[in-house]
């Protein structure tokens, strides 16, 4: 008899469980975030099919899944908060470069795609060899660093199949540095830029420094070239 009524005591529990868990709805999606392309309708809606049932039926994993396949989602955590509430924390991906014409790359060089890359051509754009992202980004940090440090900034940046690199600057000069000792060779024009002056440096339409011991020059058409004689480094060596 003992026996009998602890089987029924466990069955109404496991009745009550069940009832319990089909009676429990959801009511609430709670999207926390800092968000500058995504908006919590979006997420919703992307949500809603797996948020449709009891508060215990929802497969957390799943909505997890369905957030990190969102172009613009880079981390999401999900969990239930009793007794009817679904909470979501998202971190949202940062466009940092463009990556050729149909894409972005963020700070770590991971690829975005969105539907459409025209609200960011305010970026420097990356064209770089397919699956090399993260180096290719990590070359073009080293050499915007040393264009800044010089009040240059970044247009443009390149590097082929060969891995030669060309720079475009945002005043539209364009500096060839070829396949080897980029940086040195970027170096060693830096250094000659208080020589030329800004008058000077604005005049030069291409840079060509692929050359051992110099570079050349090719200059805008309403430019007037250079009297190298009269720079003051040459009138010191003349003495």
């Amino acid at each position: 008899m003992r026996l009998l009524k602890i089987i029924v005591i466990m069955a109404l529990f496991t009745s009550l469980v069940y009832s319990v868990k089909q009676v429990v709805p959801i009511k609430h999606i709670k999207v926390d975030g800092a968000f500058q392309y995504l908006s919590k309708d979006e997420i919703k809606a992307a949500l809603e099919p797996l948020v449709d049932v009891g508060f215990f039926d929802a497969n957390v994993q799943a909505i997890h899944d369905t957030l990190a396949q969102m172009i613009w989602v880079e981390d999401a955590t999900v969990n239930r908060v009793w007794s009817d509430t679904i909470a979501i924390k998202i971190k949202e991906k940062r466009p940092f470069v463009r990556w050729g014409d149909e894409a972005l790359l963020n700070n770590r060089g991971e690829i975005i795609r969105p539907t459409d890359i025209t609200p960011f051509e305010n970026l420097p754009i990356l064209y770089g060899v397919e699956g090399q992202e993260i180096k290719s980004l990590e070359i073009m940090k080293g050499v915007n660093t040393a264009l800044s440090d010089h009040e240059m900034s970044m247009a443009e940046f390149s590097i082929n199949n060969r891995w030669a690199w060309k720079i475009k600057l945002t005043t539209g000069l364009e500096i060839l540095l070829g396949r080897n000792d980029q940086l040195k060779k970027l170096q060693r024009f830096m250094k000659t830029l208080d020589i030329l002056g800004r008058e000077q440096i604005n005049a030069m339409a291409v840079v060509d420094l692929r050359y051992p011991n110099g570079y050349a020059v090719s200059w805008k058409p309403d430019a007037q070239i250079i009297d190298w004689k009269n720079l003051p480094a040459a009138q010191a060596a003349n003495r």
